[in-house]
């Protein structure tokens, strides 16, 4: 089977419950979004505050501590049409990369009163739809994108309701 994730640490340790879970939403996303065997792969980079707020300042002028930023490759058209022609690429291609503050889902775990696991696997999805070309800054966009986050979620047996 085809990996559909690289997974990097900078400036934290690698934790096995970490991969598990990562592996295990983003296959999910794969199989829910028909991109399994078009050989398609995204890097997730798990790290510390000042490493997201370094990249939030670079790449998004933004200097200030984020949760997740995503970086994609392809534009929504772009991979739409790959996805209806079932076009396979012929080497291992990156859809995107994903990188997250560990200590920020820690954070908002505890914030919003759900588990560790909810808010990794939430925060997994939410980059996965905005490498996909998702957004959430309109509200038409918001309406599309929030119910393929939950139906994810719903599948993998996540819920807000989890502590």
């Amino acid at each position: 089977m085809q990996k559909a994730v690289d997974i990097l640490t900078e400036g934290i340790e690698e934790n096995k419950e970490q991969i598990d879970i990562i592996e295990r939403v983003l296959e999910t996303c794969f199989q829910e979004e028909n991109l399994r065997g078009l050989n398609f792969y995204i890097t997730v980079t798990l790290t510390v505050p000042e490493k997201i707020r370094e990249l939030n300042r670079v790449y998004r002028d933004i200097d200030r501590e984020t949760d997740v930023l995503s970086f994609p490759m392809y534009e929504k058209k772009e991979i739409e049409r790959i996805i209806q022609k079932q076009e396979r690429q012929i080497l291992p291609e990156v859809l995107g990369d994903i990188v997250i503050s560990i200590p920020q889902v820690q954070k908002q775990a505890k914030e919003y009163g759900h588990s560790f696991e909810r808010e990794l696997a939430y925060m997994l999805v939410h980059g996965f739809y905005h490498l996909m070309g998702y957004d959430h800054i309109r509200k038409e966009d918001k309406l599309e994108m929030r119910p393929k986050e939950e139906n994810v979620l719903s599948r993998l047996h996540i819920t807000r309701e989890e502590n």
